[in-house]
Order: C-alpha cells, then structure tokens, then sequence
C-alpha cells in the first residue's frame, strides 16, 4: 500500500515549496519525492477533510506584505492556488483546523498575535478574531523581544491551548460560535522552559508539553471544568551530559496512547517515552535522527513506522516501529527532501 504524505518546507536554499512524497508500506521504502506546490516558505501545514491544504505563507514578491496563510485545493493535481492572506509583518509559524466549527487557527511568532479564520465555502479564509499574547518575557535570549507564540490547537474539550515560548506561558482560550477568543486560564512555566508544542491523551485529560529552549518535557493536568493546567513532573529530553546547543521540536503520541516521541535539534535524536499508569513518563530510547535539526515527524496510518525531516541536511529517514516497546529501528537515511520542517500525513 502506497501513503502520501505533504512535506512543508523553508524555501531559503534549493526548496521551491510543499513537497508529497509516497511510503510504499509494503517494501518499507520513502520514494518520489517532487514538488507539487510553489509557495515561499511553507514551514507548517493543516489539510481539512475536504482536501484544502491550509500552508504557511512568506510571499517574498511583496517586501512589506511578507506574512500570512495560503490556501491549495488539493483535489487535483497540481495543487490549485486558491488564496493568499497576507499582510505586513512575518510568517505564521503553526497552522491548524478546526473541523467542528470549521475555522482555522494560526501561530504567529514574531509578530506574537494568535488568529482565527472562518473557512467559506470555497474553502478560502476570513478573519474573524485575533489575540495578541502577553506577558513578562523568560530570560533566555530568544525570549528577549517579546511574547512568541508557537502553537495553537484544541484541547481535548474543544478549547484553543496556545503555547508562548517568549513568555513561558501557556494560554487556553474558549472559542465562541463566531471564532472570538476569550482566555479561562494560563499557566506559567519555569523561567526559560520556552513552551512550543503540547499533545494530549484525550480520555486522561493529561497532555505533554515541550519546552523547546529547556530540551525538556512536562506532564500537564487538564481540568476540564476551569481549562487550568497543572505541571506534574518535567523530564529532559537530552542526556545529561550534552553541553552543546539543543532546542526540543515536535511531539507526537501513539494512538494507543503508551509512547511519547519528541524531536530534539541539535542533538539530532527522537526521544521515546512510555507513558505510566499516572501519566507520568519514562525515558525509553533516544536515536540518531540520521541528520541535522529534525524539526518534524510522523507516523504511517497504523503508526507501524515513523518518517522523520532533518531540516539542515535536507534528508529524510525511515524507522521502523515496534507496537510493544514503542522503541525505534533505522530502515532508511538520506531519502533527499530540501529544508524540511512539517510532515504531514494525507488525509
């Protein structure tokens, strides 16, 4: 069986934009990586169940309308353009559906400002809401200039959790029939824990949130009744002894909610964490991404192997997972993808 999958891209170097790749699951093999969407910079991507790829958007043609969210229709092939809502300022850093309501929820981390689009029924996006986030910057240098958020999803009550890496703050929102934004609670993490990502065992109400400039991991209790979040127990995601520049990345949880896998930057690794009784974790395997800065990952449909985007070594690899110890095995290295930074698995 054939799996595509949609790799979004920086378009600094050799990269022109989204690229799909297939996993032939059969032989255990990436192969025909080409590019089927040109776009500046398309770093993150969300696809909604009608085929709409919704991609971060740097128009480079227009110096001072630089940022903003694109719009493929993705039911033929090439990819149809169908909007680019751009405006001035930086790229969106995280993009994200809402099936449910249908909107569309976007992280922008320069600017420090959260959106929300309604989508229409062509599929194109309107402005409905927008939240600037706030708060007394971390001390870590990256945290110098101001509020950076990097995330922005659902709770597993349907509530926007959004993740502030330049405040080390963690902001849930309850989301209005019209797309507006209001704030029930916020957590702050230790100073310079530079929250990015969070995933959540929905059933548990526990989640698992990254703190990118600490290379750890917190354990996080959701209260459904007030949507306050509560700190556990934190983990590194590193060894002890590294000493050398490290930044915690992407986090993905098994369907069968036992394993925790994270990307770390600069050590170039996946760390793998069971899941216990409590929610808490254990540190299984840390393994070599087979490349520089993996900044995102995936699982095929029966989560039976795990695709991985070095992003500096434009490359690419393949494990092979196994269901039991949740532990990871190299099967493939150096499948060729420029500046790859989202894997994103077709809907």
């Amino acid at each position: 069986m054939i799996e595509k999958f949609l790799i979004g891209t920086y378009t600094i170097n050799d990269s022109e934009g989204i690229f799909e790749i297939e996993l032939d699951n059969d032989k255990k093999v990436l192969q025909n990586a080409h590019l089927v969407a040109k776009i500046d910079s398309p770093t993150y991507l969300a696809e909604s169940k009608k085929h709409i790829v919704y991609a971060v958007d740097r128009n480079m043609a227009q110096p001072d309308l630089r940022g903003g969210v694109a719009s493929f229709d993705f039911n033929q092939e090439p990819a149809v353009l169908l909007q680019e809502e751009i405006e001035t300022g930086t790229s969106d850093a995280y993009v994200a559906v809402d099936e449910d309501r249908q909107l569309v929820y976007t992280a922008n981390y320069h600017m420090g400002y959260v959106s929300v689009y309604a989508i229409q029924a062509d599929g194109t996006l309107l402005l409905k809401d927008r939240v600037q986030s706030l708060g007394e910057v971390g001390p870590r240098p990256q945290q110098a200039d101001g509020a950076h958020p990097h995330y922005a999803n659902l709770t597993p009550d349907g509530r926007l959790v959004v993740c502030d890496l330049g405040t080390d703050c963690v902001h849930v929102y309850d989301i209005s029939a019209e797309g507006k934004l209001t704030q029930v609670s916020e957590l702050k993490t230790e100073p310079g824990f530079g929250p990015r990502n969070i995933s959540f065992v929905n059933e548990k109400n526990i989640g698992y949130l990254v703190g990118e400039l600490a290379s750890q991991v917190s354990v996080i209790r959701y209260h459904p009744t007030d949507g306050q979040l509560e700190v556990l127990e934190t983990l590194s995601t590193i060894p002890t002894d590294w000493t050398e520049h490290n930044g915690a990345a992407a986090i993905k949880i098994s369907s069968d909610q036992r394993f925790v896998y994270i990307t770390n930057r600069g050590h170039d690794s996946i760390a793998v964490f069971e899941i216990q009784a409590d929610g808490n974790l254990s540190l299984r395997q840390l393994i070599s991404s087979e490349g520089e800065f993996p900044r995102d990952f995936n699982f095929n449909a029966d989560e039976s192997l795990l695709l991985v985007a070095n992003q500096n070594s434009d490359n690419m690899s393949l494990y092979e997972r196994d269901a039991h110890s949740g532990q990871l095995t190299l099967i493939q290295k150096e499948f060729a993808v420029p500046e790859g930074t989202c894997v994103m698995r077709r809907i």
